[in-house]
């Protein structure tokens, strides 16, 4: 699993990290709530779903490229919010290549382990 993670960044990469997946997870999450419940389509749906994902900092490569094919799902068939959906299809990218950081459930999971042999 560590081959999907280039590294966990700590310090202010990592608290820019953390913020552009909280940001980016909250505008996904909000597109499933904002038009009504009968309005919700599959791709709002899925991308939902992802932006959890994103925000808990769980399975971010993953999460990142499934939530882009939902916003790009979005932007082709909905013309109307193209623009919010390439935008948000190009964050999630963004996040799928470079990580999660340090501050996520990845690098809690999959994060270097620090081994420390035992004293003779």
């Amino acid at each position: 699993m560590q081959r999907l993670f280039s590294t966990f960044a700590d310090g202010p990469p990592g608290a820019g990290l953390l913020l552009q997946r909280l940001l980016t997870g909250a505008a996904l999450v909000y597109y499933l709530v904002a038009p009504p419940l009968s309005a919700v389509a599959p791709p709002q749906l899925i991308g939902a779903f992802a932006g959890l994902l994103l925000i808990a900092g769980l399975w971010t490569p993953v999460a990142g490229v499934i939530a882009a094919c939902a916003e790009a799902w979005i932007a082709f068939t909905s013309p109307a919010h193209a623009g919010t959906a390439v935008a948000l299809a190009v964050l999630c990218v963004t996040l799928a290549l470079i990580g999660p950081g340090q501050w996520s459930v990845d690098a809690r999971l999959y994060g270097r382990k620090h081994l420390v042999p035992p004293e003779l």
